[in-house]
């Protein structure tokens, strides 16, 4: 069901954007009353990267009132091939001025402010005060915290993505929904005490183009949030698989713990994933364990330990209890996918253990044996 609109609308809209946003206004249960709601928002878009690009494109596009970018970066050649809002001749500038330029060549009457500092936990209920939704485009999980901590504080939505590789995560985040609807919150989607050490994009890569497709998401995430239309990701969670072309999507629920309370007493506090040696894995192996290569097809084609099971990471996210009994070893390139791998089947109950290191333990390059 659709959720109350945001934001009451603006008065009237000019001319000019009137005629620039026509195909808006003929939109069945949209029109000039959802695209003057656009224009009375005010949106915040943390991270002027590979998300926070195409968000801030369709957004300005869209023609929110008030877009603020919040971002301390600058511009880096590596950036080109995914962050679509910045130019060659931006290299060295900083990113939140992209925005600015961008904002006034697609949408004169959108307001950009660019905020060139880097949030923090000190800073962010400053940074995010008057905005009607938030947008997280940042790329490491101690900053989504900071995020998500303070859209909890401020009780707006928060429009949350993450991508990595050729997959990725779009859900909105709430911990003060109007009445009826489901309060989740980021600790409920990955509990702290489960993270575990997250690779960078520098280190595993990822698709440029499935930052377009996932900012995409986010941006009409808000467009639904405040317009009041359609059925925002609220409680649902899209998981996305470019390589097959698959969007599927999981149920998120709030967790029945209190807020601060740890999940579980330390006493009794999970072990730690075992971290098995290669000839401890290759032993395992031939007892009988199942060695799982969570990593992707591209990767696995130049070589694998034989016997293993290809099963790409987010394949296992979205359904960690398909792998059925354990145990099982988990092996990626260097190890971080495998321990958040096991750390997921851990969850479900299966008995599972982290090959330290990943494939580039192995002699004879390549893990080929």
């Amino acid at each position: 069901m659709p959720l109350p609109p945001l934001v009451e609308p603006v008065a009237a809209l000019s001319p000019a954007e009137r005629e620039r946003t026509a195909r808006h206004a003929v939109l069945a249960g949209f029109g000039e009353l959802g695209q003057r709601r656009l224009a009375a928002a005010h949106v915040a878009v943390v991270g002027a990267g590979g998300l926070g690009s195409p968000v801030v494109l369709a957004l300005a596009a869209a023609g929110v009132g008030t877009i603020t970018i919040v971002d301390d970066d600058v511009v880096e050649a590596s950036n080109l091939q995914r962050q679509v809002m910045h130019r060659h001749e931006d290299v060295g500038a900083p990113k939140a001025a992209s925005a600015v330029r961008v904002a006034a060549g697609l949408a004169p009457e959108v307001e950009v402010r660019a905020v060139q500092r880097r949030i923090t936990a000190e800073n962010a209920l400053e940074l995010l005060a008057g905005a009607h939704v938030v947008v997280d485009g940042t790329d490491t999980f101690a900053t989504r915290a900071v995020v998500a901590a303070a859209t909890e504080s401020l009780g707006v939505p928060l429009v949350w993505g993450v991508l990595q590789e050729f997959h990725a995560q779009v859900t909105v985040l709430w911990s003060a929904p109007p009445a009826g609807a489901p309060a989740v919150t980021l600790a409920d989607l990955y509990p702290p005490d489960r993270v575990g050490e997250v690779p960078t994009c520098a280190q595993v890569g990822v698709l440029g183009a499935l930052c377009l497709q996932v900012g995409g998401l986010m941006a009409l995430e808000v467009v639904k949030l405040v317009a009041g239309i359609g059925e925002p990701l609220l409680g649902r969670v899209v998981v996305i698989d470019a390589l097959r072309a698959r969007q599927t999507e999981v149920p998120l629920r709030a967790s029945t713990t209190a807020p601060g309370t740890p999940a579980t007493p330390p006493a009794a506090a999970a072990p730690p994933i075992p971290h098995l040696s290669v000839d401890q894995t290759l032993a395992a192996r031939d007892a009988g364990t199942r060695l799982l290569d969570v990593r992707e097809p591209e990767e696995t084609r130049l070589g694998t330990i034989p016997g293993s099971t290809l099963l790409p990471l987010a394949t296992l996210l979205a359904d960690p209890a398909a792998i059925g009994p354990g145990p099982v070893v988990v092996v990626c390139q260097r190890g971080a996918r495998a321990l958040r791998a096991a750390h997921a089947l851990r969850a479900v109950g299966v008995e599972a253990s982290v090959l330290a290191g990943g494939i580039e333990a192995l002699p004879n390059e390549g893990g080929r044996r």
